[in-house]
């Protein structure tokens, strides 16, 4: 990602300033202690270029493998989609060690800067790292009038920039972290320690997978997915690269005595669950006329989409419920996003004068 992309980054200091729209950590919660956070689990995953993914796996997985060895954590990165030079690291395992292994993973790319052809960098001692961040919890990031980010920034000697839109197809958004690779340790430290605290809306993100980026472009989709949920390249689940759904799932919920609700579908498929949070301003052009736009989603997806009349929190983003099978899901999340995407690209064509 590059600095000179004014388009779509801003410094989060200034970022911090029209965060109205994003949920703020209010700290009232149980306070945890170093070592509860050092031993909370948890997955954090960076953008990566193929160049730089090669650095990390290194010949024959050797170096990724000391990886796991020196830090105990899970992790891998995910297949090469052809056309596409992003790939996914995703890093599982206690905070503590997380942060150490991205501290190890920024110290091989700034040792491998020369041989990726990067030998030109601005700060020779630094290299930049691409964390993948839910846009429900980068509030808790940035914090009240970012005072938080700043806090970050100045405890670990970084520099972080934040990409205002969301990937295509997902509500992940890149935070950029630009330093030392102990610097960068220390700021994935203090950032895992917001994701722990805000972990719960963390829940239903949607995760970006760089193969979407091929598939956003293609034809309609006329039956199903078109093989969307084939083409998933193996991204978040550490070492093993299982196949899953591309979203994170909330623990079960005790029910008490309530009847259960339906676990499978008529033809024996599970139902899966997916709240997704929608800003409000953007809810009418999914929605259409009449009901019309969510109606066709609907219909064409198979899923089960509830929308809550009013917005869930101070956010005031309105949540989207999606229930279905795993391809009718991810059918009705293609098919909102592609709305939204559509929506997005008409309101950046009208001149600003013309804005209401």
């Amino acid at each position: 990602m590059s600095g000179e992309d004014a388009s779509g980054i801003q410094d989060v200091n200034e970022l911090a300033n029209a965060m109205h729209n994003t949920h703020i950590q209010d700290g009232d919660g149980p306070q945890r202690t170093e070592e509860e956070y050092a031993q909370a689990n948890l997955t954090l995953r960076a953008i990566v270029s193929s160049k730089e993914a090669g650095v990390i796996i290194g010949k024959a997985g050797q170096n990724v493998a000391d990886l796991r060895e020196k830090t105990g954590v899970r992790a891998g990165v995910s297949k090469v989609v052809q056309g596409v030079h992003d790939r996914v690291l995703s890093v599982t395992g206690a905070a503590e060690a997380v942060s150490k292994a991205y501290g190890i993973v920024a110290d091989a790319l700034l040792k491998g800067a020369p041989q990726m052809g990067m030998g030109g960098a601005v700060n020779p001692n630094t290299h930049p790292v691409r964390l993948l961040i839910s846009h429900n919890q980068m509030g808790t990031i940035i914090g009240r009038q970012g005072l938080k980010i700043k806090q970050i920034q100045d405890s670990a000697g970084v520099r972080m920039v934040a990409q205002k839109e969301m990937l295509p197809q997902s509500t992940e958004r890149v935070v950029e972290v630009q330093g030392t690779p102990e610097g960068i340790e220390k700021a994935v430290w203090e950032i895992s320690k917001c994701l722990i605290d805000d972990e719960a809306r963390g829940y239903g993100t949607v995760l970006y997978n760089p193969a979407m980026r091929v598939q956003s472009g293609s034809a309609p989709l006329s039956n199903g997915l078109g093989g969307m949920r084939g083409a998933y390249s193996r991204t978040g689940n550490g070492a093993d690269f299982t196949d899953g759904p591309s979203y994170r799932r909330p623990p079960p919920v005790d029910r008490g005595d309530r009847p259960p609700m339906p676990t499978t579908t008529e033809n024996g498929e599970e139902l899966q669950t997916q709240n997704i949070s929608i800003p409000s301003d953007m809810v009418g052009c999914i929605i259409g006329r009449g009901g019309s736009k969510i109606s066709e989603i609907r219909k064409s997806s198979g899923a089960r989409i509830s929308i809550a009349k009013a917005p869930h929190d101070e956010s005031g983003e309105r949540m989207f419920t999606i229930t279905g099978s795993a391809e009718s899901n991810e059918k009705a999340l293609y098919l909102l996003y592609e709305n939204l995407e559509a929506e997005k690209m008409r309101r950046s064509q009208i001149p600003d004068g013309e804005r209401v």
